[in-house]
């Protein structure tokens, strides 16, 4: 198959991005050459989301986009998979004809098998059970070869009322720690030197396996079998954050400093319609604790606003929250009805313009503490991961151990030595310009 070239659009998280990765690996295996370039390619593969309205519409026009290539260039096949290939498989054949093979998240080791049939010109159609699919598997890594994601569990049982998460990725099922802790040390072995841990809900971790929460030892597990230096976790739930986890913030010097802990919310009765597990309560002591173990964490949050029957006041009362706890990185989602979850039928929708108002407000609510706290960062010395060299700003680019990958804010700093990718260094941060901090390099 070596004559075969084959390019990849990757849409969505980083979950998705890994599941792109194992895809190449199995085509590269397989003797399918791999450009970078779509109009060079016989056959496009395009790994969708489908979490809510947006990134639907994304899907879709990447989709259309690259049928154009079929009409206009040498393109032969296009291949859909990931999330809108799982949801909507069947509408795809039927609306898409442009579509050539259609993938689900059960059946991302057929990509093969779906990648020849499209280049062939017939018509390819997998859906496997994703309760099945095996866990993990050897990948291809897309990130710069200093940071990489790896994804402890797939799935997700919490079953909130606006998400069809469950439907498309399947129940929550957990890697062993020993295969975990095995791709730590070879993605160690590559040259990485900062782990990204995900999944639906990292912070779920070994239930299933071992009946208890075992993020903290999982952790621990890896630490002790590498040595990398930063060891980031993103996608927690504040109802999960045990003890263990805060000890190990506290003792762990190469656990960042930094968690990814999605709230929603903060009034208890949205709470409850989006079936949260846990309250105002809840979220308040898990954010407590994990600032009393470790008083410099970071903590990211996200918030969905205009929530079916959210009121003025209910709203009012998030806006007050995030104003007072003052998360360093937070981000809002106007709701988006998805259906075949729950709140799609709930009563009391509300109207988008209401929605993107409150939107607004919101995020101007934060954007005002994002000032606050990067005006206290001036005149720090902090120490970052080098990314690149920014010719327009004539600057570097990097992140601290306080922002993770293609997220959070990015430090631009000067340099009198030629710096490459992927080093540490210290920075001291001179100016706050927006969301972003410059600075000089201290050499």
């Amino acid at each position: 198959m070596s004559n075969i070239k084959v390019g990849f659009v990757s849409l969505g998280c980083p979950k998705n991005q890994i599941d792109t990765e194992i895809m190449l690996k199995h085509l590269c295996d397989e003797g399918y050459q791999i450009t970078g370039d779509e109009t060079e390619a016989d056959v496009v593969i395009i790994n969708t989301c489908a979490f809510i309205e947006s990134a639907k519409k994304e899907a879709i026009d990447n989709i259309l986009d690259i049928a154009w290539l079929k009409e206009n260039r040498s393109l032969k096949g296009i291949v859909v998979c990931g999330c809108l290939a799982e949801r909507y498989g069947e509408d795809i054949v039927k609306e898409l004809p442009e579509v050539d093979a259609v993938v689900g998240v059960g059946s991302i080791h057929e990509i093969a098998k779906a990648v020849e049939a499209a280049y062939r010109g017939k018509k390819f159609y997998s859906c496997l059970d994703k309760n099945t699919l095996p866990l993990g598997g050897d990948r291809i890594i897309t990130t710069p070869e200093y940071t990489a994601y790896l994804k402890i569990a797939e799935g997700c049982d919490n079953r909130c009322t606006y998400c069809a998460i469950p439907d498309i990725r399947g129940v929550f099922r957990s890697r062993p720690i020993e295969d975990i802790v095995e791709e730590a040390k070879n993605l160690e072995a590559i040259g990485v030197k900062e782990l990204n841990i995900v999944a639906q809900d990292t912070s779920r971790y070994g239930l299933d396996l071992y009946g208890e929460y075992s993020l903290a030892k999982l952790v621990r597990a890896i630490t002790d079998a590498t040595e990398i230096p930063w060891i980031r976790l993103l996608y927690c739930y504040p109802d999960k954050i045990t003890d263990e986890l805060c000890e190990e913030f506290k003792s762990n010097d190469r656990l960042v400093k930094y968690i990814d802990l999605p709230i929603q919310h903060i009034n208890d009765t949205i709470l409850k319609k989006m079936n949260r597990h846990g309250g105002r309560a809840v979220i308040e002591d898990a954010i407590a604790r994990l600032r009393k173990a470790c008083p410099d964490i970071t903590i990211r949050s996200t918030g969905i606003v205009g929530f079916p029957g959210e009121t003025e006041e209910q709203f009012e009362e998030f806006c007050a929250f995030i104003k007072e706890v003052k998360f360093d990185h937070f981000g809002a989602f106007t709701y988006s009805a998805e259906e075949g979850t729950p709140a799609a039928a709930f009563d009391g929708q509300v109207d988008e313009q209401t929605k993107q108002d409150r939107y607004d407000i919101i995020m101007q609510t934060q954007n005002a503490v994002v000032e606050e706290n990067n005006n206290r960062m001036i005149g720090k010395t902090i120490t970052v991961l080098v990314e690149g060299f920014d010719p327009v700003a004539e600057a570097y680019f990097a992140r601290s151990s306080a922002d993770a990958p293609e997220i959070d804010r990015k430090i631009y700093f000067t340099s009198r030595k030629k710096l490459t990718e992927g080093v540490f260094i210290k920075v001291k941060i001179h100016e706050a310009v927006d969301y972003d901090l410059f600075g000089e390099a201290t050499l």
